[in-house]
């Protein structure tokens, strides 16, 4: 993969909503945002707009829907609800709307398809998808979907081989074009082990970088996706994940990590479990 092919969107779960986050975005060429009807205590859009509404048009927007005060719901009605106040939230159509952890509610899963392909035809969104953090009990189900614009994965050196199987598995069952990642660093890039871990073996020869950094060229790779968000309320911390994504990786040395995961994953589902030993 190209890097002119990567994007780096910033993620709001984790990140502050503050205007001065959203303009240095801006500076540095990110114009992807995601955010979700549930993120900053459900408040994320009518708080976007509060600090920055006339940035919101430079961005491309994201969201997901899914998530109600009361817990996870994929009912009709209550998402067609979320969609709809979403864009009147944000004073416009979000680009894209995902389901929210669809492996939370599966026996909901392909009526909730349904109601994202309708918003979509309706002109409440431009594409819809699903945003799953573990698509190993999703794909447990029979179900059919109608086929999906976009899937949003967990990416990078975190990620189990057995999940990464799981989302290779959902893209060809879906037939999904365009995979986009999230968490990197599994939430936390202050953890200590990405001083520990040496991920620059990830990286073309001549490339140089923080640990961070190859992370971030890493997991555009591990699985391979077109876009990476991101999360962090400090602008040196996204401008340093920023330069991460346009460092070459040693597709060879990907290649090597991604069999040797396949392996344990399939050792793994192979082995008895507690209760059979």
């Amino acid at each position: 993969m190209r890097t002119a092919d990567r994007r780096i969107a910033l993620g709001l779960y984790r990140s502050g909503h503050t205007r001065d986050l959203l303009e240095k975005a801006l500076e540095h060429g990110v114009t992807d945002l995601d955010t979700a009807f549930n993120y900053h205590h459900f408040s994320s859009h009518r708080t976007l707009v509060s600090i920055a509404g006339d940035l919101l048009p430079d961005f491309t927007i994201s969201t997901k829907v899914g998530y109600f005060p009361d817990g996870h719901d994929f009912d009709r009605a209550r998402l067609r609800a979320a969609v709809e106040q979403s864009a009147k939230e944000l004073g416009r159509s979000p680009d894209t709307v995902l389901l929210h952890n669809p492996e939370s509610s599966v026996d909901g899963f392909a009526d909730a398809c349904a109601v994202l392909q309708e918003m979509r035809e309706a002109g409440l969104c431009q594409k819809w998808g699903l945003s799953t953090w573990d698509p190993r009990h999703l794909l447990e189900a029979q179900w059919e979907i109608p086929r999906p614009d976009v899937a949003m994965v967990r990416a990078g050196l975190t990620v189990s081989g057995a999940i990464l199987n799981a989302v290779g598995e959902l893209v060809e069952r879906t037939q999904i074009t365009e995979l986009w990642g999230m968490a990197p660093f599994a939430g936390n890039a202050a953890d200590p082990i990405w001083q520990t871990v040496d991920t620059s073996t990830f990286l073309a020869a001549g490339q140089h970088g923080s640990a961070l950094q190859a992370g971030v060229a890493a997991a555009f790779a591990i699985p391979e996706v077109t876009r990476l968000a991101v999360g962090t309320s400090h602008v040196d911390h996204l401008t340093e994940l920023i330069d991460g994504s346009r460092l070459e990786i040693n597709s060879e040395t990907v290649t090597v990590y991604r069999e040797l995961l396949r392996q344990r994953a399939t050792v793994s589902a192979g082995a008895p479990s507690r209760k059979d030993r």
